[in-house]
């Protein structure tokens, strides 16, 4: 019993130890096996990079041959072809120069783009000194004169008899005014000759004589060299714009214009007013011809009150917008219309300044006429007897004027003309129309000295 025991625990002794042996040759051969593969993968990955490094190699000798191959083919070719003629160089097209009208046109369009809109209604307005100080005399331009032309940039300011003490205080009245301003400014004076002449007056110009003893004369010269007398003492003192000659006929008995016009004869009042205008503007000094269409057509006097004139169509277009016509051809560089109403032409009794059939229409229409178009002074009794001074001012703009001589109340004219641009009534591109052509007489003088 016993032996059978123990040759039963030495069979299971033997067992055990061949599982043993087994297990251990089974993880042998595993790791044998694990070497090898770690082995072959290094080795393929070895080869590979081997492989890869030798093919890109030849890639490469391939391309840097067939490279070469090439360049010598084009090499071969171009030995071959004949160059051809060198093309000449275009020459570029000239760019051709700005006309002197050109540059003066950038002058001008450069500084009303750099304006603000209350500078350009300003520059509309041709005032007395007083209306913009509020003093009731002006003799001096100091801080007062300043400060008003911060506020409103008008662009003219016209003297009288009550502005001048002597010659030293306006001058330097004048040339302040002149340095204070923002912008180019007319000066101006209504200095006619015979007993329009505020300047002689006061004893700062000799005395010229009236239109209407020159007319009489019967010699045209002598409105020139009249010209040339006031045209010479205007501009030394520092004043740039005379709103004269008169060139209306005094064609109507008991005429307004008798003892300011050349006369009733439209070939004799056109040399008379043409030779004026000669006189003055070679001295610097811009003519304003007056009062359009026919100021001295009627007895009565716009500055008392309404006037019409009953001259025919014909008679005018024969007689008084003749003289107007030749001045205009000649080169009149300022044209005031005057208040007197002519149904003739208008079909009512609408003043000519505020009629855009007479400044519209007629002036610049049927005329032609390209230069500035000023108003009479509007605080007359024509105007402000029917109109505020802010309708008048707008109605005015509206009918084609340019500029807006002495309304009777300035800051109310003004604040209607900017009311209208802001509601539509009149367009920026109107008053800036209006500007270019009051700017080409202020810069003019810049192209004369070659800017």
């Amino acid at each position: 019993m016993d032996d059978r025991q123990d040759k039963l625990r030495q069979q299971r002794e033997a067992r055990r130890k061949r599982r043993q042996r087994n297990q251990i040759l089974a993880y042998v051969v595993l790791l044998v096996l694990i070497a090898l593969m770690a082995v072959g993968i290094v080795t393929g990955v070895k080869y590979l990079a081997q492989w890869r490094e030798q093919k890109t190699q030849e890639e490469q000798e391939e391309q840097e041959s067939l490279q070469s191959s090439l360049e010598q083919q084009i090499g071969q070719s171009e030995e071959s072809i004949e160059a051809p003629p060198e093309t000449p160089a275009e020459t570029p097209e000239p760019i051709p120069e700005l006309t002197q009208e050109e540059k003066l046109d950038a002058i001008i369009n450069a500084m009303i783009d750099a304006m603000p809109l209350e500078d350009k209604v300003s520059g509309l307005f041709f005032v007395t000194p007083e209306s913009i100080t509020n003093v009731s005399a002006a003799v001096k331009a100091g801080d007062g004169t300043r400060e008003a032309l911060s506020r409103f940039a008008v662009g003219g300011i016209v003297y009288d008899k009550k502005n001048i003490k002597d010659a030293e205080q306006f001058r330097e009245m004048l040339g302040n005014t002149e340095l204070y301003s923002k912008y180019p400014i007319f000066l101006g004076v209504e200095e006619e000759g015979g007993k329009v002449s505020p300047l002689a007056a006061a004893g700062l110009l000799d005395k010229q004589p009236s239109a209407a003893d020159i007319g009489a004369g019967g010699d045209p010269a002598a409105a020139y060299q009249a010209g040339i007398g006031l045209g010479t003492g205007l501009a030394s003192y520092g004043l740039n714009v005379d709103l004269a000659p008169v060139a209306d006929l005094a064609g109507v008995e008991g005429s307004v214009m008798a003892a300011r016009a050349y006369g009733s004869d439209a070939a004799a009042v056109t040399d008379c007013v043409n030779n004026m205008v000669s006189g003055l503007q070679e001295q610097g000094v811009t003519a304003c011809i007056k009062h359009f269409p026919c100021g001295g057509s009627t007895a009565a006097d716009t500055h008392e009150g309404l006037a019409v004139s009953d001259r025919t169509a014909e008679e005018l277009r024969s007689q008084e917008l003749a003289v107007y016509q030749s001045a205009i051809d000649s080169g009149v560089q300022i044209v005031m219309v005057g208040h007197t109403a002519v149904p003739a032409l208008t079909g009512d009794n609408t003043p000519a300044s505020l009629s855009s059939v007479i400044v519209t229409d007629l002036l610049r229409g049927e005329m032609g006429y390209r230069g500035v178009v000023i108003t009479d002074a509007m605080d007359m009794k024509a105007i402000s007897e029917y109109y505020s001074s802010g309708q008048a001012a707008v109605l005015a703009l509206k009918a084609g004027c340019d500029m807006i001589l002495m309304p009777e109340n300035f800051e109310e004219a003004h604040a209607a003309v900017m009311a209208a641009i802001q509601d539509g009534t009149i367009s920026e591109e109107r008053i800036n129309d209006a500007l270019r052509r009051i700017y080409r007489i202020k810069c003019a003088d810049r192209l004369d000295m070659g800017e």
